[in-house]
């Protein structure tokens, strides 16, 4: 696990493998970000000139190494780009400086110890600058071999310790911004663990095993309901999507409560494990990473442990709904009528349409504790994709300022996020002969009508917001900025600054 230290040191004087700074893109060439004064004095005040030689402009997520023959402490000088100058008062976005911290990170997999000699100007940046390391030194090796010779070669291993410089390592708030980020960080990754780790290891019971391994350490409430909890408490959507695996469902509730809170949150998250489509099998090509299904459940889990460990005054619980789809001779078939938790009746038209299944199950179950507001996350249908991209959720809710609410926090966080409409003409679209709501209405809108569904079992009166994460929630292309191939932890950040408002009292 990388560690994160602050030092008083400057960026001349530091002692470590390698020592990073910022460039931007000006209108002549690249310009030396603030913070490394001194390492541009070391170069005679040439660093900049230096660095266009060897083609750097100063683009956001651009990196170039060179070696350092004196003047400084570190023998390798790693400068990344933060995009264009700032207009003015030489300050950059958040986004800006966790993803170039991120992309910096990533560029040092292998080595010992870095500096990051970034633009700090405010506690934000510093927390900005602490998150975007963590995360972008993260690396799943879990699976690989990782023996002295293999390390040798391959230099697989993450950036082994992050020293942030120009903050105040004794002022009060830069400590508690970068304990905060340490935090969030070791949790999203923890999220993108159980996102990556294969569907034959992370299962409904192994999940739950580690959901009850993190309540213990951090003093969470944890109740895990298996097959015949979920049998006597008539969960048919969880128990019908699970029914064909060999492995049985699970559905867990965890819980953090903070003795002076006023309101409470639940968050609900899909868990399918592995995702076959059941019956309604997936195509060839649409399902080698169909472990990446229950990265909802993995987001709601890390946010309760992550709300914990920073001590909240609001109250969270947690629910992941948690299933394999798989097909068998008992497995659910299109045609089938579930009973669901709330008692209505479900037709399942397409068994590859699950995730709305468990969903809808949690939902009814988290209403009845009356939370003040919820949100369910999930990678719940393709048409989001469609719709949004690979880098983008989609935000639905009953409730438009609540909804307006989550998209600013997620664009705060640098989270992207676009609200999505109910319209309440699809749900006819769903109308069963034989159930009272079926599963699947019209293809086109297909993320909206999936929301339509999931509203169906929110309770009355509990403001609700669905994020569909599908595109966001593991991403298949090269790495960028602080974002890994494979799991990603979105909506995390989302999540946990949405209780952090409500602690305070900000909405409402």
């Amino acid at each position: 696990m990388t560690a994160l230290t602050l030092s008083t040191s400057g960026a001349a004087t530091l002692r470590a493998d390698a020592l990073v700074i910022g460039i931007a893109k000006g209108p002549k060439g690249p310009v030396v970000a603030a913070g490394a004064e001194a390492v541009d004095k070391a170069f005679d005040g040439k660093l900049a000139a230096v660095l266009e030689t060897l083609g750097a402009a100063g683009a956001e997520g651009e990196v170039t190494k060179l070696p350092v023959l004196s003047g400084l402490k570190t023998p390798v000088l790693l400068a990344v780009g933060l995009g264009p100058v700032p207009e003015k008062d030489d300050t950059y976005a958040a986004e800006s400086l966790r993803r170039a911290a991120g992309a910096a990170a990533r560029a040092l997999t292998g080595t010992k110890k870095a500096g990051f000699a970034l633009p700090v100007g405010s506690v934000e940046d510093a927390e900005a600058i602490a998150e975007g390391a963590l995360l972008g030194a993260y690396s799943f090796t879990a699976y690989q071999d990782q023996g002295e010779k293999a390390q040798k070669a391959d230099a697989k291993l993450p950036l082994a310790e992050i020293v942030l410089l120009g903050a105040k390592p004794r002022d009060k708030a830069v400590k508690a911004a970068t304990e905060r980020a340490v935090a969030v960080a070791e949790e999203i990754n923890r999220a993108r663990d159980l996102v990556n780790t294969p569907p034959n290891d992370l299962y409904p019971e192994s999940f739950a095993a580690v959901a009850s391994a993190a309540a213990k350490e951090h003093g969470l409430k944890i109740q895990i309901l298996d097959e015949k909890a979920l049998v006597k408490g008539n969960y048919g959507g969880i128990l019908g999507v699970g029914q064909g695996a060999a492995r049985g469902p699970r559905l867990v509730r965890i819980s953090y409560t903070h003795p002076k809170a006023e309101k409470s949150l639940a968050y609900i998250g899909k868990g399918i494990t592995y995702d076959s489509g059941g019956i309604s099998l997936k195509p060839a090509g649409h399902n080698e990473t169909m472990k990446c299904d229950m990265a909802g459940a993995a987001a709601v889990f890390a946010a309760v442990v992550a709300v914990a460990r920073l001590g909240l005054k609001v109250n969270v619980t947690g629910w992941l709904a948690l299933a394999e789809n798989m097909p068998s001779g008992t497995a659910t078939r299109p045609g089938d009528v579930l009973r669901m938790y709330s008692g209505k009746t479900v037709e399942v038209l397409n068994t590859d349409a699950e995730g709305r299944l468990v969903l809808a199950d949690a939902l009814a179950r988290a209403s009845e504790e009356n939370p003040d507001a919820m949100v369910d996350v999930a990678t719940l249908t393709g048409a989001m994709v469609m719709a949004l991209g690979s880098r983008t959720f989609g935000v639905m809710g009953n409730d438009e300022s609540f909804r307006t609410a989550i998209h600013e926090i997620a664009e705060e966080v640098g989270e992207q996020s676009w609200p999505m409409p109910l319209p309440a003409e699809l749900r006819k679209g769903m109308n069963s002969d034989t159930a009272d709501i079926a599963n699947m209405g019209e293809r086109m809108g297909g993320g909206l009508v999936a929301g339509l569904f999931l509203q169906e079992f929110v309770g009355e009166d509990i403001a609700w917001a669905h994020l569909d994460i599908a595109g966001p929630a593991f991403h298949e292309a090269a790495p960028f900025g602080y974002t890994p191939k494979g799991g990603t932890g979105a909506s995390i950040r989302t999540l946990v600054k949405l209780a952090e408002r409500t602690a305070a009292g900000d909405l409402g």
